[in-house]
């Protein structure tokens, strides 16, 4: 009896917890679904999201499947970081209570996860994955570069499709709200995607006589996903803290020995929690303001810490 009394107050603090808390639902919680993604299983969509989903199922399977390449993409470039960009399976926005803030971090989070679709869905067609796009058809005929004429040949990587479709999908929430923090989510989400185009890469194959190369057929192909990674990991680093400007349509730098933000930057609104105490809330540990203003001029460590002043005598050497 004292067991099914102890069940009942667990599943009532639980319950409790979700109702009251405040929970950034996205369409991040589609990485806790995988490619098993079900439109009415993901909380916090908007009906434009959903809708989506509903009519590109296989997209959906795609952006779910792929989302533990972003996800390890942002754990990889924070591996010795006091956040860590570690995951909750059980939480509906996968992050946590993090995504609630406007900081530095999730500024990084939406421009990953961002290019994370760019990168999932672009390679998805180009590998025949997705009935609804293929190579890129815009590469044929003949270009140049600076080694000189080539015709188009291959299969280019359809970045551009993926682009439209995930600044539909993705941006649809926030394109509805249209406040502060909304402007910030947008402003991220196109620095990941401009950030995957960036390293687009020209590949060619040589034709011709004894390797003379008369000829080259070349296409355009997506780079390694870890440059996109150290890209945004360095706008990361060089992020520009802004608030909203008196007309409410964009950004201007917070103080004023900030640099204006382009559209290449990572935004923020608010300085970073201290990921060293912990939240009593989401009973997790949660930068320092000084690791905030300069990320690089202490190490960081993944795990919480009490910092502790030792003094030692020892003997000089004579």
């Amino acid at each position: 009896m004292n067991f099914v009394n102890s069940g009942i107050c667990l599943y009532l603090s639980v319950a409790t917890y979700w109702l009251t808390a405040k929970v950034d639902a996205s369409w991040w919680y589609m990485g806790t679904l995988g490619s098993q993604v079900m439109c009415d299983n993901i909380p916090g969509l908007v009906n434009k999201q959903r809708q989506l989903c509903r009519q590109h199922p296989k997209v959906m399977q795609a952006i779910g499947g792929g989302m533990k390449d972003w996800i390890f993409e942002c754990q990889h470039q924070f591996r010795s970081h006091r956040w860590n960009c570690n995951t909750t399976a059980r939480d509906y926005s996968l992050f946590g209570r993090l995504p609630l803030r406007g900081s530095r971090e999730v500024a990084f989070l939406y421009a990953i996860s961002s290019a994370g679709v760019v990168y999932t869905l672009a390679r998805a067609c180009s590998q025949g994955e997705l009935d609804s796009c293929s190579c890129d058809p815009t590469k044929k005929g003949s270009s140049w570069d600076e080694k000189g004429s080539f015709d188009w040949g291959g299969c280019s990587d359809h970045v551009e499709h993926a682009v439209r479709f995930s600044q539909t999908f993705v941006d649809a929430k926030d394109r509805k709200e249209r406040d502060a923090r909304a402007l910030m989510n947008l402003h991220n989400n196109r620095a990941g995607r401009k950030a995957v185009k960036r390293f687009m890469t020209l590949e060619c194959k040589c034709h011709g006589v004894s390797g003379s190369c008369s000829v080259r057929t070349c296409w355009l192909a997506l780079a390694d996903f870890r440059l996109t990674g150290d890209h945004l990991r360095r706008r990361y680093n060089s992020a520009v803290q802004v608030t909203v400007n008196q007309y409410g349509t964009g950004f201007t730098a917070a103080h004023t020995q900030f640099r204006h933000a382009s559209k290449n930057d990572l935004v923020y609104l608010e300085d970073s929690p201290d990921y060293c105490i912990r939240d009593q809330e989401s009973v997790k540990c949660v930068l320092s303001p000084a690791a905030n203003r300069d990320p690089e001029s202490v190490q960081l460590f993944s795990s919480c810490y009490t910092p502790t002043r030792v003094h030692e005598v020892s003997k000089c050497d004579t």
